[in-house]
């Protein structure tokens, strides 16, 4: 309890829960939809919309909401209407956003030293403002996300039949894509651009192994990235480490052990009849 006693690690703490369940949330959707890389892609694009904000001074947050919500728009689109495969769109605007904010960094003439954290993270810095701009944001998320559960789920395990229902299908997807780039912009100062891609997929990862139904996966979804949240606080304050990369580290280490345990890999069974023949 000793690390609640200062502000800093008060916000750190309260940033870290929000994130990771919002995170944790979205991930169900990621995994059962297969997206992950389109959230690796969107993830990085963001760089570019950050670059924009720190050249013309405006608060990068917003910049890379606004830039990350076109990438993701744009890959929907190109995929679709482009003739080519989703992978190749996502390769496409994940390094041409990537080079434009690297271009306009090299344009402005000087290096802003806050970009370290966008790129990866620096829980301990969140300000009431920035947990004003996470809660906000990550309520509107989530109250959409509950608000169209049951369609984004139904799509999720049947496309085609979703169609025939008479259900928006390319609507949703695009609303998926857009809450997905909120999650990651809402990500940045937990975790950072470049490690906000591992929470929309580890924790649904972990619930997938251990679950035989969606609910119970979510359910799991959402403890994992919480205890993640909170353990990689604590063990980055007592250990001086980097606290973005060991939420991450400790959300892959839950992963890890659903494998170990998972019904679906049987690895403790197979264990266990090695060692009794």
């Amino acid at each position: 309890m000793e690390i609640l006693s200062y502000d800093f690690m008060q916000r750190a703490l309260m940033a870290g829960i929000m994130v990771s369940l919002l995170c944790s949330f979205i991930a169900f959707f990621v995994i059962l939809r297969r997206l992950a890389f389109i959230g690796v892609g969107i993830s990085h694009s963001a760089f570019g919309g950050v670059a924009m904000g720190v050249v013309m001074g405006i608060n990068p947050i917003f910049t890379a909401a606004l830039f990350s919500i076109l990438v993701a728009w744009l890959i929907g689109v190109v995929s679709k209407k482009g003739q080519i495969h989703e992978d190749a769109a996502i390769g496409i605007f994940f390094s041409a956003a990537m080079a434009l904010g690297v271009a306009l960094i090299s344009l402005s003439h000087s290096y802003n030293i806050d970009l370290f954290g966008y790129l990866f993270g620096n829980i301990l810095s969140v300000s009431v403002e920035d947990l004003w701009t996470v809660g906000i944001l990550g309520a509107i998320t989530l109250l959409t996300l509950i608000l169209f559960f049951k369609e984004l789920l139904f799509i999720s395990f049947d496309e085609e039949v979703a169609r025939v229902s008479g259900l928006p299908v390319e609507l949703l997807n695009y609303l998926l894509l857009i809450l997905m780039a909120l999650t990651i912009v809402v990500s940045i100062k937990v975790v950072g651009l470049v490690l906000a891609s591992a929470l929309l997929v580890i924790p649904a990862a972990t619930g997938y192994q251990l679950a035989r139904n969606y609910r119970l996966m979510l359910a799991i979804s959402l403890l994992c990235g919480v205890s993640s949240s909170i353990l990689g606080l604590w063990l980055s304050y007592q250990y001086d480490l980097a606290s973005g990369a060991t939420i991450v580290l400790c959300s892959t280490l839950f992963f890890f052990l659903s494998m170990i345990f998972s019904p679906r890999q049987k690895l403790i069974g197979r264990l266990i009849r090695s060692r009794l023949g």
